[in-house]
């Protein structure tokens, strides 16, 4: 799919979508037991979409279904930055662990997009 790439498991933004999804996980450890079923939940499913699309698009025939969900990935990064952004509002999360999670988020943005960019244009 690119040049001298080998796996999906090889791409910066796969990877960078890993981190993404521990440290959302780590984050929602302090949330309160009664959001298990609620707003964790949809942000556990939130960040781990973004590198499952990655690699689901990966495994795709063709370039255009390897964009689309990429695309996917991108709207589930916005989904989660969402929520995350509500989670603040609630006093679920603290000023230094959003502010780490924004960071990842804002940089996972960028790496999709250029990707998408790239991707669409070779």
């Amino acid at each position: 799919m690119t040049e001298g790439v080998q796996s999906y498991k090889d791409l910066l933004v796969w990877q960078k979508g890993i981190q993404l999804v521990k440290l959302v996980y780590t984050v929602l450890q302090d949330f309160p037991k009664d959001e298990v079923f609620g707003l964790q939940s949809q942000m556990k499913r939130a960040a781990v979409s973004i590198p499952s699309n990655i690699a689901e698009g990966w495994g795709r025939s063709s370039k255009p279904n390897y964009i689309q969900f990429l695309r996917i990935a991108r709207g589930s990064l916005f989904e989660l930055e969402t929520q995350l952004i509500i989670a603040r509002e609630l006093g679920f999360v603290g000023e230094v662990r959003y502010n780490e999670l924004i960071n990842l988020i804002t940089e996972e943005s960028k790496m999709l997009n250029a990707f998408i960019r790239t991707l669409s244009i070779a």
